[in-house]
C-alpha cells in the first residue's frame, strides 16, 4: 500500500473487507492491517489461521512474523485488551493518563481530551465529567483554569484508574439498561449478570445534549437518554426475546408507553421504541 495517498487506508480496508467478507464478524475482525481471529473452540483455531494466511498469500499480502501472536487468550487489539474476562484498558494508556501534567493551554486541554476520549467506553458519565474541560475548548471562550476544571481533570484521571473490565455480552441472557440525564448530558450503562449473579457492565454511553435538546424539560431529557441508549446498542437489544430491563430515576416514564396521546416528537420516539422488547422501571437512585 503506497504511503502518502489520502485514500490509501480506505482502499486497503475495502480490499480486506472483500477478501474476508464471509468471515468478518464470524471468525475475524479486521481494521486495516490488524487482523484478529477468534473462536470459541481452540481445536478449530489452527484451521482458521491457515485459511486467513492462505487468502493473504494468494493476494500477495504478507504478515510480519514478529508482529504475529498465535494461540493466545489475551491480546492487545487497537489499544484495548481483550481476554476471556472481557475488555479492559491497555495499562500503558492508563499510565499515560495518570501521569498527564496539568494543561496550561487550550491545545493541551484538547490533547488530553483527545486521548481520554478513546477510552470513554470505559468511563461512566464521561460527557458530564469532561464538560468543564470541553467548555475551555469552545471558540472565543476565555482561558480560566480554576477549581472546576482541576476537579474535572483529576476526576477523569481517577475514573480511568478505577475503570472496570467490560464483560462480553451474551445474547442468551437478559440485558439491564440504566439511564440518567442531567442539565447538560446523558449517560447509560448496559449490564448483564455474571456467574456470580451480580450485574457487570457490558458498555457505557455518555453524550452531551445538542442544540434544542439542551432546552428539553426533565421528562424529555430522561426519555431521550433511553432513546439514545437503545440507538447506541440497537444491534444487541433489538428484537430480544427476553425484555430489556430499563431503569430510570424519573418515575413518570414508567407509565409513558401507556399514554393515549402524544406530540409529534413522542410519536417518532414511540415508533422507534416499537422495535424493542423492554420494560421501564423507576429506580430512585438512578
Amino acid at each position: 500500500m503506497p504511503f502518502g495517498l489520502t485514500n490509501a487506508p480506505a482502499a486497503f480496508q475495502h480490499l480486506m473487507n472483500n477478501l474476508f467478507r464471509d468471515l468478518i464478524d464470524v471468525t475475524v475482525v479486521i481494521y486495516l492491517d490488524n487482523i484478529l481471529i477468534f473462536l470459541e473452540k481452540p481445536e478449530e483455531h489452527p484451521n482458521h489461521v491457515r485459511e486467513v494466511l492462505s487468502r493473504l498469500l494468494k493476494n500477495q499480502l504478507f504478515c510480519k512474523l514478529l508482529k504475529c501472536h498465535f494461540h493466545v487468550t489475551t491480546v492487545d487489539y487497537l489499544g484495548i485488551v481483550i481476554s476471556p474476562a472481557g475488555f479492559s484498558m491497555d495499562q500503558k494508556k492508563v499510565e499515560a493518563v495518570t501521569s498527564w501534567p496539568t494543561p496550561r493551554t487550550v491545545k493541551q486541554v484538547q490533547a488530553f481530551l483527545g486521548f481520554v476520549n478513546y477510552l470513554r467506553q470505559f468511563i461512566p458519565n464521561f460527557s458530564l465529567v469532561a464538560q468543564p474541560l470541553h467548555n475551555l475548548t469552545k471558540k472565543e471562550s476565555p482561558w480560566s483554569w480554576g477549581s472546576l476544571e482541576e476537579d474535572a481533570f483529576q476526576e477523569l484521571k481517577s475514573l480511568v484508574i478505577r475503570a472496570p473490565v467490560l464483560i462480553h455480552s451474551n445474547p442468551n441472557l437478559p440485558y439491564y439498561l440504566e439511564t440518567d440525564a442531567s442539565g447538560v448530558a446523558m449517560g447509560a450503562i448496559l449490564s448483564q449478570q455474571g456467574e456470580d449473579n451480580c450485574l457487570h457492565p457490558v458498555a457505557y454511553m455518555s453524550k452531551s445534549f445538542l442544540g434544542a435538546e439542551a432546552n428539553y424539560d426533565t421528562h424529555n431529557k430522561e426519555l431521550l437518554a433511553i432513546i439514545k441508549a437503545l440507538e447506541e446498542w440497537q444491534i444487541l437489544l433489538e428484537a430480544m426475546d427476553k425484555p430489556v430491563q430499563v431503569f430510570t430515576n424519573h418515575c413518570n416514564l414508567e407509565y409513558w408507553m401507556q399514554a393515549q396521546t402524544f406530540n409529534h416528537r413522542h410519536t417518532q420516539w414511540r415508533i422507534f421504541l416499537s422495535n424493542f422488547n423492554f420494560e421501564i422501571h423507576y429506580h430512585p437512585e438512578g
